[in-house]
């Protein structure tokens, strides 16, 4: 099949640099116009992580779309509301009526997205203390939230009538932000048309069923629900992200799962057109993939609702949602608190990862007032402690304390850390020890990772130390033990406290 392909202009050489050149080559200033071919080992020689994110650690973005508007279960009702019996099958037939009738397609013109505001949603995000702030471009069910010339089913030739994403680039460029769309449609592609034995499988979102508009054959239908040849979905595939790219420069583009699905030839084609883009525009892009699914050459590994459970060498995201149970909103959603989000971004920034957090807005563009609040407690905590989250690199250890994270990996159980447990960051010569949880006033707090040996190994000492939100003088003596650390008179917090220790030079 021949490729539609991106024209950049006049490139100069072949990207065959050194690992020297590669590095100057990737700074948001450079003026070398390199060109990437559509192979692995010439995408390699682009520098995958961009010096922006390692220092942003904090990102959030929006499940919102024509998933938005049932409500009801979770984000995969599109999906489930065609398998007969389940419970959101029920739920479809009781309000909607049957599937067969009603299909997921007939959702987008009650998809009107009337209240949204993408200054509002904007300013939201930049409070909330995000240095990198978008949207789902396009989930599972191949709804475009722009405007796209490509994908009959977009939000300005249906629905809303407006281009959901190039308002929210508008917006979040204007704060100095950097802007992310996510891409979820590889899943879309049905595979099982022809063994009736895989119609439930999972690994293409929508369940083919002869009785159920899955199944369609129209040409506009059947765009929506996947079930189209494989060449025209890598086509559709490859030209929508192009027009992501083109018409709204996205600094970080984060892949779903299910990319197998996919040839290499399309992928490294994509990689190419987006690093030549970057590269003609003299800007740092990201990209992340889940299990593999790109090399790690080209991407960094994205954790969902999961984490690594040790510091690492590269630098990685964890995507989390601020609701349980669902990433887009539902009548019943329920909520984490601001606390255990906080101690999950320290947890990921100790051991070199960044966390991008999901939000779940309403189908009329809405972002309730509890998830706000939400997000206000975390921005309110990143004004006071941010110096140690922001710009900041692992230390020496990553942490210390009893509530013990056993495996890495994707979709862990949440735990329930305690004043007992602590994370390190490091800026300069500042080390800087997140408590997560206030340990009571006059408590004395032990740091074992700041022994006198463990200090003397490193030809450093403490000089000083203070705590983030605190003006009170901080008493502290080391020991053989461990650097013992008195809190003060006043409770700072009630959510992670900051010891800020500077270290002094180092002794020769």
């Amino acid at each position: 099949m021949k490729l539609p392909l991106l024209l950049f202009g006049s490139l100069l050489f072949v990207a065959t640099q050194s690992c020297n050149e590669k590095a100057l080559s990737q700074t948001e200033t450079t003026s070398a116009e390199v060109h990437y071919e559509a192979n692995w080992d010439s995408l390699a020689n682009y520098e995958e992580t961009a010096e922006w994110f390692k220092d942003a650690k904090f990102g959030i973005y929006a499940h919102w779309g024509v998933l938005s508007v049932p409500a009801y279960a979770n984000d995969w009702y599109p999906r489930n509301m065609y398998i007969v019996g389940s419970d959101e099958y029920n739920h479809h037939v009781a309000t909607y009526g049957k599937p067969s009738e009603f299909g997921y397609h007939d959702f987008v013109p009650i998809f009107k997205a009337e209240k949204f505001d993408a200054e509002a949603w904007a300013e939201l995000f930049q409070q909330s203390g995000a240095k990198f702030a978008g949207i789902v471009a396009q989930h599972h069910d191949g709804w475009s939230n722009w405007d796209s010339k490509n994908n009959p089913w977009n939000s300005v030739d249906m629905g809303p009538k407006r281009d959901i994403v190039g308002e929210l680039e508008k917006a979040i460029h204007s704060r100095g932000m950097k802007f992310v769309t996510s891409f979820h449609k590889a899943r879309n592609l049905q595979i099982f048309q022809n063994d009736s034995s895989k119609w439930l499988d999972d690994t293409s979102y929508f369940p083919y069923n002869p009785e159920m508009p899955t199944s369609s054959e129209d040409s506009l239908v059947s765009i929506m629900y996947g079930n189209i040849s494989k060449e025209k979905f890598y086509q559709n595939w490859l030209t929508e992200l192009n027009e992501v790219i083109n018409q709204y420069s996205p600094d970080l583009i984060y892949f779903d799962s299910k990319l197998s699905k996919l040839p290499d030839s399309i992928k490294a084609q994509f990689v190419a057109d987006y690093f030549n883009y970057a590269t003609k525009k003299g800007k740092q892009v990201v990209i992340t993939h889940k299990e593999g699914e790109l090399p790690k050459s080209v991407s960094l590994e994205d954790f969902e609702k999961g984490r690594m459970n040790k510091k690492t060498e590269e630098f990685w995201l964890t995507d989390e949602t601020v609701s349980i149970g669902s990433w887009s909103y539902t009548n019943d959603l329920g909520l984490k608190t601001a606390n255990e989000i906080i101690d999950v971004l320290a947890d990921i920034v100790s051991k070199n990862g960044a966390l991008m957090l999901n939000v779940s807005p309403m189908a009329n563009g809405v972002i309730p007032e509890n998830q706000q609040a939400i997000l206000g407690e975390i921005g309110d905590w990143l004004k006071v402690n941010g110096e140690a989250i922001y710009g900041t690199r692992t230390w020496e250890v990553f942490g210390e304390g009893p509530t013990k994270q056993e495996k890495s990996g994707m979709f862990l159980a949440q735990l329930s850390y305690t004043e007992k447990d602590i994370r390190y960051t490091k800026k300069g010569n500042v080390v800087y020890a997140i408590i997560l949880g206030w340990p009571g006033e006059h408590e004395e707090v032990q740091l074992s990772a700041l022994s006198s040996e463990k200090m003397a190994s490193l030809s450093q000492k403490v000089e000083g130390i203070s705590i983030l939100g605190s003006e009170e003088a901080i008493e502290f003596k080391s020991t053989q033990s461990g650097l013992s650390v008195m809190m003060p008179s006043q409770k700072v917090d009630d959510k992670a406290i900051v010891l800020k220790i500077k270290l002094g030079d180092k002794i020769f």
